[in-house]
C-alpha cells in the first residue's frame, strides 16, 4: 500500500470514529392539547386524581420532569399559541386576542430549528389565522376545526387556503394517525421537530362514542367554590353589592343570565343546587371523556416511538395551551388569571438528559418554551425572544438570574365568556391582579364590530378594582386580601415589580390612552 493510500485510510478511520462519537441532535415532539388543565392530569394530584384519567401522561411525568409552576401569559388559544411560537409577549408579537394572526415572519420557533438542521412540521390545531409557511410540512385544522371527520389544510395540496383535504374519524384519533404516518415516512438522517396539537378537550366536548360509558357511574368530585365563596373576588368580578353577579363570568349554575351550563345541559328544567350539580356532572364527564381520548392516543404514539427505536433520543414535551375552569368559582372556560386557567400542565421526557421522577417549582411561562427547545436542539436563545431557556433545570442544575414573578394579561373584555380585561403578576406565594374593565379598541371603532352584535354590553366598562391572594395560605384563591392591612407592604412590593415588568415587556399601554388613564387613576387605590 502506498504512503498516500495509508494516509487516506487513516483519514477515513479517524473521520468514521469522529462521526460515530458525535451525538445526533434529539428529535423533538411538542404535544399540546386544547384547554387540558393540570386539574385533569393524575400526576398533578387534586380532586380528580383518583379517576384514572391519564395513565400515559402520568407515566411520562414519572419518567421525566413535571413543572408545578408553568403559566401562560394570556389564557386564551391564539395569544398563548403565538407566545409559544414567537417566544414573545402579546404587545411585542402583536397577537392580543383571538382574531389577530401571527405574521409569517414571527413564526420564529420552526425557523430557528430549521437553521439547526431540523425538518419541521405541525399537525392538528394551529389557530393562528395564517398559513404556517415556516414549517417544512403542515396539516392543520381550519380555525377550531371539527371533532368528527375533520377537514385539514395540507401543504402540497394546492394554494392556501384552498388546500383542503378530508378525513374520517374522531379528530384525536385522526391527528395521532397523521403524526405517526408523518414520522414513519421521514428521512431519519436528520432530526425532526413535530408540533402535534389536539383539538380536544375544547368545548363543546364531543368525545368518541367508545367513551360513552367512561365515568358513567362515577360521581365526579366537585369544588366547594362552585357553591360557596363569600370572600372571593371584587367589584371588578362581582359588581358593587354583587350587582354584576348575573353578568360577569359564564357559569356552571344558572347564575349567568345568558351563558351557563345549567341552560346548556338541563334546558332550564332544573333549578337550585340540584341544577348546578347535574350540570357540573354532565360538563365534567364530557370534558374528561375527551381527555381520556387524548391520553389513550398518546399511549399509541409512545408505543410506536418505542417500536421504531426513537424513544430514547426524542424529547417529548406535553402541555395545554392554557388551563381551564372546571367549576371553580362557579366559572367555566378560561381567560381568567386565577390559577386554574393561568396554570399550564408542562411535562418533559428525555431519557438521555432528564433523571426520572423529577418535580420542579421553577416559575416558567409559555414564552420560555421556544428558547428551551432551541437550546435542546443545540442552538442559542435569539436576542429577540423575551422568554428564557430552562435547559439547566432539565439537566438537573440550577438556573441563574431566574425570574421571581410572571406577568399575565387578558385583553378581550367581556367577549364570549363575559370576562373583564385585566392584568397582573404572580410569584410563587402571591398574586396581584388589576381589573381595568375596558376593551383596548376605542368605542367608535368597536361598536360596529361583529362582537358588538353578539354579546350584550361588551362596549361598557366594568368596575376598576384590585385583587390580591396569599397563595401559600389560600391556594384556591377564596379570600381577596387586597384591603387587609397585614399585606400592605407585600402589595406595594408587587406593584413595584408589576410596573417594572410592564415596562420591560413593552406592556405600558402608550398606544391605548383610555386604558392608560384608567390604570394611572386607580394605581394607588
Amino acid at each position: 500500500m502506498s504512503c498516500l493510500s495509508k494516509i487516506l485510510v487513516l483519514f477515513f478511520i479517524l473521520f468514521t470514529l469522529a462521526a460515530a462519537g458525535k451525538k445526533k441532535s434529539p428529535n423533538i415532539i411538542f404535544i399540546m392539547s386544547d384547554d387540558h388543565t393540570s386539574q385533569a392530569i393524575g400526576a398533578y394530584g387534586g380532586r380528580l386524581s383518583g379517576l384514572e384519567l391519564t395513565p400515559n401522561i402520568d407515566k411520562l411525568a414519572a419518567e421525566g420532569i413535571r413543572f408545578e409552576n408553568a403559566f401562560c401569559n394570556n389564557s386564551i388559544c391564539t395569544p398563548s399559541r403565538a407566545s409559544i411560537i414567537s417566544g414573545q409577549y402579546s404587545q411585542t408579537n402583536g397577537v392580543l386576542d383571538l382574531d389577530i394572526a401571527l405574521p409569517e415572519e414571527k413564526q420564529y420557533l420552526p425557523k430557528e430549528l430549521k437553521k439547526l438542521g431540523y425538518s419541521t412540521a405541525v399537525i392538528g390545531k394551529w389557530h393562528l389565522h395564517i398559513e404556517p409557511t415556516a414549517f417544512d410540512y403542515y396539516k392543520v385544522l381550519p380555525g377550531q376545526g371539527k371533532y368528527f371527520n375533520p377537514t385539514f389544510h395540507e401543504k402540497g395540496k394546492g394554494d392556501y387556503p384552498n388546500n383542503k383535504v378530508k378525513s374520517e374519524g374522531h379528530s384525536t384519533d385522526v391527528i395521532t394517525d397523521l403524526a405517526i404516518d408523518y414520522i414513519k415516512n421521514l428521512d431519519k438522517s436528520k432530526p425532526f421537530f413535530l408540533m402535534q396539537h389536539y383539538k380536544a378537550p375544547h368545548d363543546f366536548f364531543e368525545y368518541a362514542p367508545r367513551y360513552e360509558d367512561f365515568l358513567a357511574d362515577t360521581e365526579i368530585p366537585e369544588p366547594a367554590s362552585l357553591y360557596y365563596q363569600p370572600n372571593w373576588g371584587s367589584e371588578g368580578t362581582r359588581g358593587k353589592n354583587d350587582n354584576l353577579r348575573e353578568y360577569i363570568g359564564t357559569s356552571v349554575s344558572n347564575r349567568h343570565f345568558y351563558r351557563n351550563y345549567n341552560q346548556h345541559y338541563n334546558g332550564d328544567t332544573l333549578q337550585g343546587l340540584d341544577a348546578t350539580h347535574q350540570a357540573y356532572q354532565k360538563y365534567l364527564k364530557a370534558y374528561l371523556r375527551c381527555v381520556k381520548g387524548v391520553d389513550d392516543n398518546l399511549g399509541r404514539l409512545f408505543a410506536f416511538l418505542k417500536e421504531e427505536g426513537l424513544w430514547e433520543n426524542t424529547v417529548i414535551l406535553y402541555t395545554g395551551d392554557q388551563g381551564m375552569m372546571l367549576g371553580e368559582h362557579d366559572l367555566q372556560d378560561k381567560r381568567w388569571m386565577y390559577d386554574e386557567t393561568m396554570r399550564m400542565p408542562f411535562i418533559v421526557h428525555y431519557p438521555e438528559m432528564i433523571e426520572r421522577g423529577q418535580v420542579t417549582d421553577l416559575l416558567i411561562n409559555n414564552t420560555d418554551f421556544a428558547p428551551t427547545m432551541i437550546e435542546l436542539a443545540g442552538g442559542e436563545t435569539p436576542e429577540y425572544m423575551q422568554g428564557k431557556s430552562f435547559i439547566n433545570t432539565l439537566q438537573g442544575e440550577d438556573e441563574t438570574d431566574w425570574r421571581t414573578s410572571t406577568y399575565y394579561r387578558y385583553w378581550m373584555h367581556i367577549i364570549h365568556h363575559y370576562v373583564p380585561a385585566h392584568f397582573g403578576i404572580r410569584t410563587k406565594d402571591y398574586k396581584l391582579m388589576f381589573f381595568y374593565g375596558k376593551h383596548y379598541l376605542p368605542e367608535s371603532e368597536f361598536k360596529n364590530h361583529y362582537w358588538a352584535t353578539q354579546y350584550y354590553g361588551i362596549e361598557k366598562e366594568t368596575p376598576h378594582t384590585w385583587e390580591f391572594y396569599d397563595l401559600k395560605n389560600d391556594p384556591e384563591e377564596l379570600n381577596n386580601r387586597y384591603n387587609d392591612p397585614r399585606y400592605k407592604e407585600i402589595i406595594a412590593q408587587l406593584k413595584k415589580e408589576l410596573k417594572t415588568q410592564r415596562e420591560e415587556l413593552n406592556e405600558t399601554d402608550e398606544n391605548y390612552p383610555e386604558i392608560k388613564a384608567i390604570i394611572d387613576k386607580h394605581w394607588n387605590d
